[in-house]
């Protein structure tokens, strides 16, 4: 009974991650008219204090001191913090330039890079069904640039920077919120001092453009952090087969904002590159049950 209690607790905790990360495209539209590239560099400066505040709160700053005084996290962290730096620029100017379905595609294939970088640098082997899986993105990936006639860089590059990011913080050995810390932290110089001019120069949007988008400007540190606390409470908590299927909540969402809050067109080439997507995560997934399932016997 303890144990799923403490399951269902953690699903409760990553599913709520997963849901704000899937309805967060809305929270980006409240910011349209501001530049994505400002809003990034508040959401580095608010996103590392409110950081700072809560392991405070937390007795964990020595965390902190320990992982900056360490040379070969501290370089790794930061190029995780560039890496999660593009992603989050690229997906607040697709959200405010009406892409949000290619966003929802871009973290729907993440999880089929996280395969292919795991042979190329990791040196892992690669079942049969995770090949076919990875067979059936690239169709979708090649119906959906045939269809638009240029790569689908937005879905592209947030699923290789997720992955990446992904891939880099797997091998360093710090806790998910000092690891935030750090990254925006290392990235606070440049982030800090560009926020400053804008607000000086009076061509930004904070403390300018009004009560309200100031306000939601420095909301975006809080709302950086809090699903990325809920979901590393969660994930220690309920298996990785679990894990696997509530992360397609996320992008599941984004894409029925897009289609029926938005009303982003989605055409047929849509469908058929999101059927196959989609079937390729289906075997993955099941692959994934299959293997817990013959573990636990």
């Amino acid at each position: 009974m303890p144990e799923q209690q403490s399951a269902r607790t953690g699903v409760i905790y990553a599913a709520s991650a997963y849901i704000v990360w899937g309805v967060v495209p809305i929270f980006w539209k409240l910011l349209v008219g501001v530049s994505a590239v400002e809003i990034v560099a508040h959401r580095i400066v608010w996103t590392f204090l409110f950081v700072l505040w809560i392991l405070y709160v937390w007795g964990r700053l020595p965390k902190l001191w320990q992982a900056l005084r360490n040379r070969n996290s501290l370089a790794a962290l930061f190029a995780s913090a560039v890496l999660i730096a593009v992603n989050w620029g690229v997906f607040i100017w697709a959200v405010i330039n009406e892409l949000i379905i290619a966003t929802s595609l871009g973290y729907y294939i993440t999880p089929l890079v996280s395969f292919v970088l795991g042979v190329v640098v990791l040196g892992e082997r690669l079942s049969r069904i995770q090949l076919i899986a990875i067979g059936l993105a690239g169709l979708g990936v090649a119906n959906y640039t045939l269809s638009l006639g240029y790569l689908p860089w937005v879905s592209l590059v947030l699923a290789v920077s997720f992955g990446v990011y992904g891939l880099i913080r797997k091998t360093v050995a710090v806790e998910s919120i000092e690891g935030l810390g750090v990254e925006a932290l290392l990235l606070m110089p440049v982030s800090l001092g560009y926020a400053i001019y804008l607000t000086a120069s009076h061509q930004g949007a904070f403390v300018h453009a009004g009560a309200f988008i100031s306000f939601c400007i420095v909301l975006a540190g809080p709302l950086t952090a809090v699903p990325l606390m809920l979901f590393s409470a969660g994930v220690r908590l309920i298996p990785l087969s679990t894990l696997g299927f509530l992360q397609y909540l996320a992008p599941s969402i984004s894409l029925l904002i897009a289609v029926f809050l938005y009303d982003e067109p989605f055409t047929r080439a849509h469908t058929i590159t999101f059927v196959l997507i989609w079937s390729a995560l289906a075997l993955v997934s099941w692959e994934a049950l299959q293997r817990e399932r013959y573990s636990a016997a």
